[in-house]
């Protein structure tokens, strides 16, 4: 059953491949190759009185005429440039108290060019020691407790960020249909994955059918209720600019998005639990050798019932915490609660959310029978060396 999935998945991924040049950002004039990212110490700032922009706008809606700027001295760290003492302006709503001195920075440098000076921009905070250091700390957690699976499963992450950066959204701004981009993807992640950290067994690729399963049913309840709700993927300002970047097809190719986002939404969550229910049935008839399939089939739904209802918690307060900002401009403009559930933006993320919980909530039985046939196939012995191995890992 899987071999013609996995087939089916790979010769899409070919037919799809995306054969852009990448040149999209250059071309719409968004990347300008002779500007030159390096990092910088800061030495000092200072703060002084400037025109506002659109950006200082007060809550009652006036905009001042002088704000307060910051500055930043700083010393230029690496590049050609390296020791050159600059100056440069801070973004809105930064402090002296945010940038104190040895604060290390990136800026942006334009070269001298066809007779205007060179110029010094601020661009971001330099924060690849802290990113690092915490992603150093994640791999020696996760070795220390779930030993060398969890660090296959860190390679197996890595390997899923590389197909999603040179397959789906090179594929995306080349216009190819978002949902065989996001299918194909995901099914070549999601074997990649789920084989590198659990190891080929019947117990693994069990999970991996019901994911499958549960990530076509996703895909399907997406455009199904795309097409309903009539959702266009163009919501904020950031939409529609992209729709501009894209070209023509800009308008499709943003409900290409938003289906791939649902399909992809649901990778994590149906990993967790088809490979939770697959391991919950061979335990139950490692414990049971003479447990009936219907038998295991009701002992995991059991378990499944208690997961189907912390996922839908997760699930939600997961989408709160990530939108907290909208949340509390709604709660400002005091918007009533059925015209905000129905308006465009929260609209594609009820529509994500719930068909994510359905697919999910369907992968569960799926994958629990499946699983129970399974077992319950497998030679008691057969099953007692699997069992035993896995508790090795």
């Amino acid at each position: 059953m899987l071999a013609p999935l996995l087939l089916a998945a790979v010769v899409g991924m070919i037919l799809t491949w995306p054969h852009d040049d990448g040149g999209t950002g250059q071309r719409a004039g968004l990347v300008d190759v002779g500007v030159e990212h390096v990092t910088a110490e800061v030495t000092g700032t200072r703060t002084e009185q400037c025109e506002s922009t659109v950006e200082d706008r007060l809550p009652d809606g006036s905009q001042p005429d002088q704000v307060p700027c910051l500055q930043v001295l700083a010393t230029v760290t690496s590049g050609a440039q390296a020791g050159t003492e600059i100056e440069v302006w801070a973004t809105a709503t930064l402090t002296a108290s945010d940038v104190p001195d040895g604060t290390r920075i990136v800026v942006q440098h334009y070269p001298a060019a066809d007779g205007a000076p060179e110029v010094w921009a601020w661009s971001d905070f330099a924060r690849g020691v802290p990113l690092a250091t915490l992603a150093l700390a994640f791999v020696l957690v996760t070795a220390l407790v779930a030993g060398w699976r969890g660090l296959r499963a860190i390679v197996g992450l890595a390997l899923a960020f590389v197909v999603l950066w040179q397959y789906v959204l090179p594929g995306l701004i080349a216009g190819e249909n978002a949902v065989v981009l996001a299918l194909c993807g995901s099914a070549v992640i999601m074997a990649v994955v789920l084989y590198l950290a659990h190891g080929f067994s019947l117990r693994t690729s069990t999970a991996l059918l019901g994911t499958l399963t549960g990530l076509l049913l996703v895909g399907v309840l997406g455009t199904v209720g795309a097409d309903a709700a009539h959702l266009t993927g163009a919501t904020t300002e950031e939409d529609y600019r992209l729709a501009a970047l894209l070209g023509d097809n800009g308008a499709a190719a943003l409900r290409g998005v938003f289906l791939c986002g649902v399909v992809l939404a649901g990778l994590g969550v149906l990993n967790d639990v088809t490979i939770t229910q697959a391991s919950a049935v061979w335990e139950l008839r490692a414990v049971d050798p003479r447990a009936t399939w219907r038998g295991l089939f009701t002992g995991g739904m059991r378990i499944g019932r208690d997961h189907i209802a912390s996922t839908i918690y997760t699930i939600a307060f997961a989408y709160a915490g990530a939108s907290l900002p909208v949340l509390l401009l709604l709660q400002i403009y005091e918007l009533p609660l059925g015209q905000t559930l129905t308006s465009g933006q929260f609209a594609q993320e009820i529509v994500r959310t719930l068909a994510g919980a359905i697919g999910l909530i369907l992968a569960i039985p799926f994958t629990t029978a499946i699983a129970a046939v399974v077992a319950h196939a497998q030679a008691p012995a057969e099953l007692r060396r699997a069992s035993g191995h896995s508790h090795v890992h």
